[in-house]
């Protein structure tokens, strides 16, 4: 019997598993060229890979996907049908995750003989972790690609080229300036050739000789700088790889800028870095672009000519770029040192706004990778970027990165706590309220543990003073003070709100409530929006996680067509008044039960649930308070006895609620939230916690599991619009430890607590340092609530922070409440 058993399961298996072929087949056999599925047996996304559209569909993004799949025994790479497009930008459709395709078309290309490919049509997301991954014993690239009987030769179009064959070549899945996919050289050996120097120019000539007909002879220059790459594609360009890349190169006359064009890119952009020396033959000049932004260079004491740029094309001539092996460089040539200028911590204060300057430090905290979306015109771009901490030993304070992704996606997704970070070119940004941070410009780059190795900056007197400083350093005591992911945003919110006209950016512009929904509804994933909305806050509820859900889980087990989260926390999107406000307290101690049973009474709290009579509440208030209180506890039902739930609303919310068109049921706080202490035996599920969903899944995706946190309890705040038509809640933790990564230049003036205060403040009062073993405490939850009632019919603006983390997950969070009477009179219009 367990024989005959053992052996029909592997025929089901084996039958299941050839899911993809069956399919094929009926495509291939039917006179139809689109079929429903007749069967919806799961297959795993391996791969999801973009490109620029041939067309534009109106209503859908400028981009088209490949979507690789396998059930186990056979790949097959498809077309996404563009009306799926948004299952990608919101990471529904995510790799290392099932579906079930339910309904596909064969697409013939009708200007190339033997090519074709399935296309997508209809799928759905499956809730579960990947079963076909989980049970995959071989390395899914070895897997043969399904292809249409005749159609062979499409293997070798599908290898890593568009099914779009117009196309030839994939855009990284989340931004424009990475490099993505085999076209792009990094390995290939530079140049031990000997070179005749003999007929050379020098850069200070170039400028006499622009607009000469003359050919111009060789140059023999070194790289001082790099530009990320550049991608101008767009709907009707006849360019196979639309980049360019700007590099500032040096000899001993001065410096010039060279850009690097189009196919040259994927050739050398990966090989030229700053230190290589480089041959240049065939080489063209231009007038140089004005409105590009430069790196500062005065550091360097050399002469910069600007006039002109040096252009390496593909062809209309084909430029000559010959990359020199560093034994092979000369000291005779005279080219300059690359020079740097690194500041330290204690020296920021100190710089200029919009200064650069070089940086070192040991990492601290990294933050989860976000997007935002870039302005200009053509086809969408998101930038990513990411905030860091990293200390250096001379100052109590970190400094704080904005490092935005340079072109180099191997060193951006691997920035984690406890690893030395070099980044170069940063802008120093002085903001009032806040302590000074640095951002990134084009020109810079980043630089961590493992790949420092032959950079002209390890012989920098700063850097090695920092050396030295980290081996007085103990690991576990470092560790106790890391941190990653979790929201964070910087810098925080002046003390007063003002709109003006005349600078739209300086801070959230104020949005109509009606115009919020949109926004939420057009956000992408990981992309981040800070707007400001004016009204009220009507209602406000104290969320704690319930500890059931606690327990480690598996990413795989975070789907996003099924928020678990939300389900965990099951309130978060529900009314904070339905059912006559079905909350409870805490139960407090014996001895304080009288006072805060009339405190909450006074505040304007309900404890009623379903089912509960209003005549009964009206029976207890006109009790003598002088009586001992009943047991709060003792009046609700059993199952409401562990609620960890306490609420307020304002007087009129139950009759706003009932006039207002809408009712937005964001604002619940997600795993994704609440940054999480780093340790180095998790640090590549962490990792894969903070970055954003890869191109192509590996099996690290699945097989680790997600280390348990302490989640902290949070408040749900209702904010109705000032024309009390549409209402929002959003999710509102206060920073309670200057541990917290969010602490870090956080303004600290004293506050009461209160409700508003601390909204207003974004933390509690006194921040509590874990190190100090302090017997400090902060108020309770129910002691800050029983203060909301100042909140009544108060004009407020809320700053808030929007993030899409993925599937149905949008995370609403209060940055900053201000009261208009008292710091919104002087509004610049």
């Amino acid at each position: 019997m367990e024989d005959n058993s053992s052996s029909s399961s592997s025929v089901t298996a084996v039958r299941q598993a050839s899911f993809l072929q069956r399919t094929l087949e009926r495509l291939s056999s039917t006179q139809c060229l689109k079929l429903q599925a007749e069967e919806e047996a799961p297959v795993a996304v391996i791969a999801l890979q973009r490109y620029l559209s041939e067309q534009q569909h109106e209503g859908l993004d400028s981009y088209s996907y490949d979507v690789t799949v396998t059930d186990g025994v056979w790949r097959a790479k498809c077309a996404l049908h563009p009306a799926l497009n948004h299952l990608v930008s919101s990471n529904t459709l995510r790799t290392g995750a099932d579906i079930r395709i339910t309904q596909c078309s064969f697409v013939y290309n009708e200007r190339r003989l033997g090519h074709g490919y399935m296309c997508v049509e209809k799928l759905r997301c499956d809730a579960q972790r990947s079963a076909v991954l989980h049970v995959l014993t071989r390395d899914v690239s070895s897997l043969p690609m399904l292809v249409k009987h005749g159609m062979e030769r499409s293997v070798l179009l599908q290898s890593d080229v568009p099914l779009q064959v117009s196309r030839k070549h994939y855009l990284s899945l989340w931004n424009n300036d990475d490099p993505e996919g085999d076209a792009w050289s990094s390995g290939s050996p530079s140049s031990d050739a000997v070179l005749d120097v003999s007929k050379i120019t020098l850069l200070h000539s170039l400028e006499s000789s622009f607009r000469n007909t003359w050919k111009p002879l060789s140059l023999l220059v070194k790289i001082i700088h790099k530009s990320r790459l550049r991608y101008y594609g767009k709907f009707g360009l006849k360019i196979d790889y639309p980049y360019q890349a700007y590099f500032e190169v040096a000899d001993q006359s001065g410096t010039m800028s060279l850009v690097l064009w189009n196919e040259l890119c994927p050739e050398f952009y990966q090989r030229m870095n700053v230190g290589t020396v480089l041959y240049l033959q065939n080489y063209t000049l231009k007038q140089s672009y004005s409105k590009r932004s430069h790196p500062q260079m005065d550091h360097h004491r050399m002469k910069t000519f600007d006039s002109v740029e040096i252009c390496l094309n593909p062809r209309k001539p084909a430029s000559v770029i010959t990359v020199i092996s560093p034994k092979s460089v000369l000291p005779q040539w005279g080219l300059p040192d690359v020079s740097y200028q690194f500041a330290t911590r204690s020296e920021l204060e100190n710089l200029s706004n919009n200064a650069a300057c070089d940086v070192i430090g040991l990492v601290t905290f990294v933050g989860r990778i976000e997007r935002v979306k870039s302005k200009g015109n053509g086809p969408e771009k998101y930038w990513t970027y990411r905030w860091i901490h990293a200390v250096d030993g001379t100052s109590s304070h970190p400094f704080i990165l904005e490092v935005f992704s340079s072109s180099q996606p191997e060193i951006f997704n691997r920035i984690c706590p406890m690893t030395y970070l070099v980044c170069t070119q940063m802008r120093v940004c002085q903001v009032e309220g806040s302590l000074p941070y640095l951002t990134s410009s084009c020109e810079t780059e980043t630089f961590i543990t493992g790949y420092h190795k032959g950079q002209p900056y390890v012989s920098d007197p700063k850097v090695k003073s920092f050396i030295q400083w980290t081996k007085t350093l103990k690991d576990n005591v470092v560790l106790q003070k890391t941190a990653v992911g979790g929201y964070y945003c910087y810098p925080h919110p002046p003390k007063k709100y003002t709109q003006s006209t005349a600078d739209a950016s300086a801070q959230a512009p104020l949005v109509a409530a009606a115009d919020l929904k949109r926004e939420l509804e057009a956000l992408q994933y990981r992309e981040h929006k800070k707007l400001a909305i004016q009204g009220q806050i009507t209602a406000v509820r104290y969320m704690k996680r319930p500890k059931d859900t606690e327990s480690p889980r598996t990413e795989d087990r975070e789907v996003p067509d099924i928020s678990t989260d939300a389900q965990a926390i099951s309130d978060t999107h529900r009314d904070p008044t339905t059912a006559k406000q079905t909350s409870s307290l805490t139960p407090p101690s014996a001895s304080k039960r009288k006072r805060r049973r009339i405190q909450t009474r006074r505040a304007g709290w309900k404890t009623a649930v379903e089912g509960q009579e209003e005549e009964e509440e009206e029976e207890e208030e006109s009790e003598s308070e002088s009586e001992e209180a009943p047991d709060v506890e003792s009046r609700l039902p059993l199952q409401n006895q562990d609620s960890d739930v306490l609420s307020w609303e304002s007087s009129s919310w139950t009759k706003q609620q009932q006039e207002a068109s809408e009712h937005l049921r964001e604002g619940g706080l997600y795993q994704d939230s609440v940054s999480r202490r780093f340790t180095s035996d998790e640090r590549d599920v962490l990792l894969q916690l903070v970055n954003l969903q890869p191109t192509r899944w590996a099996p690290t995706q699945s097989g680790d599991t997600i280390p348990s946190m302490v989640w902290p309890g949070y408040y749900q705040v209702t904010i109705l619009g000032i024309n009390k038509q549409i209402s929002i809640d959003a999710a509102y933790f206060p920073v309670t430890s200057s541990d917290e990564p969010r602490a870090v230049g956080l303004p600290q003036d004293p506050h009461g607590n209160t409700m508003l205060s601390c909204l207003s403040s974004g933390f509690l009062c006194p921040l509590i340092d874990a190190a100090s073993h302090s017997e400090t405490t902060h108020p309770e939850p129910e002691e800050i609530l029983v203060t909301a009632s100042e909140l009544e019919d108060t004009h407020v603006v809320c700053i808030l922070d929007l993030c899409h983390l993925g599937g149905d997950k949008v995370e609403v969070l209060i940055n900053k409440v201000y009261r208009v009477s008292e710091v919104c009179l002087d509004l610049v219009l």
